[in-house]
């Protein structure tokens, strides 16, 4: 044992690279090194030859090994040092010319609508992406049957074979953080909920990923009046007209009753789209009282509380505010785009300072 740790260790202090030091450690404590082969011998010994020759061969096979770790490590730092020498960066160089970077347009329709809410009072409210099967459905009144938790219409978490629980989704609304919100605050409340969603859907106006921005106001004496004024004053501030006309149609979600769908007055003037004014009428959100089972699914008395919730595209509110034709180039990471519609970084929306500089 002495002859083959000498040997090794000598072996070992004069390896080159890790390639030699590898060949070492296959030759000494390999499956079918030297060392391996001497503990095979152990079962020939008697048991008081194996009382002497275990120990010291479990001695041989640490010690080689902690020094070819202490080999390792002192190549590694030579090749470091050796890589510092010959690599080096001339200082003086001139440096790139500094670029301006911009506000993507959903970051700013998400930011114009948070300013615009914060001074009706509401406060705003986030949550999980991933969602349970049960906030993003069941709690909602959607029942199993509904074509929404078909698989061709949402993204479901992949789950182990036999596995019994609930499965969990990519949320397909943001209307999930509503139901989170009010068991965590109770009522009244007033929230909005901005966020990314996900469905399985792709063409102009579509993509899997997307934006949406959901409404709640719950307290003793709320109607759908309130929900008009506060649709009224939100579309007056975030598309910066005056005056503004919307049309509730009467409409049908599992989570508001009654329910209904809002059109706004517009125009399009040489394919330029006037809000407040014309003949036609664009939809733009959905929105209703919202359900007793879904205010008792967050833990509120229904028999005491009612509300109105709403829910709005961001995305589409973008395009119609600032002309974007295809929803797809919202997610393409094309600097030209970004350049043409991105906004100032430092020109945080606000409603006395103006919305869209």
């Amino acid at each position: 044992m002495d002859d083959l740790k000498a040997k090794y260790l000598g072996q070992i202090a004069d390896a080159g690279d890790e390639n030699a030091l590898e060949a070492i450690r296959v030759a000494a404590v390999g499956k079918k090194g030297e060392v391996a082969l001497k503990m095979r011998e152990l079962g020939k010994m008697t048991p008081e030859e194996r009382q002497v020759a275990g120990p010291a061969l479990n001695a041989l096979k640490d010690e080689i090994n902690s020094a070819l770790s202490a080999k390792k490590a002192a190549l590694a730092d030579a090749a470091l040092d050796e890589r510092l020498r010959t690599e080096w960066l001339d200082v003086t160089l001139p440096t790139r010319a500094r670029r301006q970077g911009s506000i993507h347009p959903v970051s700013q329709a998400t930011e114009e609508l948070t300013a615009i809410f914060a001074e009706l009072g509401f406060s705003v409210a986030e949550g999980p992406r991933i969602e349970t099967d049960w906030h993003n459905f069941d709690a909602l009144n959607i029942p199993g049957h509904h074509p929404a938790r078909a698989e061709m219409d949402t993204f479901y978490m992949h789950r182990a074979e036999g596995d019994s629980r609930p499965p969990h989704v990519l949320r397909t609304h943001t209307s999930p953080v509503q139901i989170r919100s009010m068991e965590k605050q109770g009522a009244p409340i007033r929230v909005i909920c901005p966020g990314g969603v996900y469905r399985a859907d792709y063409d102009q106006t579509h993509t899997p990923m997307f934006h949406q921005v959901e409404g709640l106001a719950i307290d003793k004496d709320i109607s759908m009046a309130n929900l008009k004024w506060v649709l009224e004053e939100f579309v007056k501030a975030f598309f910066e007209v005056d005056d503004v006309e919307l049309r509730f149609r009467a409409s049908h979600f599992p989570f508001t009753e009654p329910s209904a769908e809002v059109d706004i007055r517009c125009s399009w003037d040489n394919g330029q789209l006037k809000i407040g004014e014309g003949d036609d009428w664009m939809e733009i959100l959905g929105s209703g009282m919202v359900h007793p089972k879904v205010i008792a699914a967050g833990g509120i008395d229904p028999e005491v509380y009612q509300g109105f919730a709403f829910g709005i595209g961001i995305d589409r509110l973008a395009m119609l505010k600032y002309g974007i034709p295809d929803l797809r180039a919202f997610f393409d990471s094309d600097l030209r785009w970004l350049r043409h519609y991105g906004f100032a970084a430092l020109d945080m929306p606000t409603l006395h300072g103006g919305l869209s500089r």
